[in-house]
């Protein structure tokens, strides 16, 4: 049996990733801010994937209580982990100049924050056996665009973090690979005006991060770059 950690795992990428490798085999522990919803899918993905097991733990991972807490879990519960997902983000657009008191550190806590004390808590039981670690970056952390402010800036520190994550692990046989999709359907686009098929499915990404899995274990992708085929909204 393999194992997999992937967080924000209750809806949109999080939940086609989780669901594309519990088809493949995998047993998976996942987290997402809302426990009603986490449970509901949970309990669906045990009774369609009997042999695997589902670990679902309500947890804020922008607090390092939330990562302890539910890192805590996992190393009970998991015997190793081969695959970690760092999922958990969050959006919100503005200016550097304009945007509210307090919008950087809620960006920087959530969306590289939470990657980074995870990884940490976790990286000592996937050393001596390597695996593979991918962080869900952004097209934002490559190219500055209008609103980004803050949230852009937590993306390029993401990307940061997962350069220097893997220059770190070569050694440890650990891959680690950066997602940077551009625009993916998930309930936060519903009521925007935009039409699903402007932009992409979040199985697209799931499929592709399966694909960066699958390489033999002398390969890595490092950066996997995804946009709709019209381009960035």
């Amino acid at each position: 049996m393999k194992y997999a950690v992937i967080t924000g795992a209750s809806q949109g990428i999080g939940y086609a990733i989780t669901e594309k490798l519990l088809s493949e085999g995998y047993s998976v522990a996942i987290c997402a801010r809302t426990e009603a919803k986490l449970l509901a899918v949970a309990e669906d993905w045990r009774s369609k994937y009997p042999p695997s097991k589902v670990i679902a733990i309500a947890a804020d991972l922008s607090s390092r209580d939330g990562v302890n807490s539910f890192a805590a879990e996992v190393l009970h519960s998991f015997p190793h982990i081969d695959v970690l997902v760092n999922n958990t983000g969050t959006f919100k657009p503005g200016t550097i100049a304009s945007e509210p008191e307090g919008q950087l550190e809620n960006m920087i806590s959530t969306n590289l924050y939470s990657a980074y004390n995870l990884t940490r808590r976790l990286l000592p039981t996937m050393q001596d056996r390597g695996g593979h670690i991918f962080n869900m970056c952004s097209v934002a952390s490559l190219k500055a665009y209008p609103n980004g402010g803050a949230y852009s800036i937590s993306k390029y520190a993401l990307l940061g973090f997962s350069d220097n994550l893997r220059e770190e692990l070569r050694e440890h046989s650990i891959k680690v690979t950066s997602v940077c999709p551009g625009a993916v359907w998930s309930p936060s686009w519903e009521g925007s005006g935009v039409a699903p098929e402007r932009i992409m499915e979040a199985t697209d990404v799931a499929a592709v991060l399966w694909n960066a899995l699958s390489l033999s274990a002398q390969a890595v992708t490092e950066t996997i770059i995804m946009r709709p085929i019209k381009g960035d909204l």
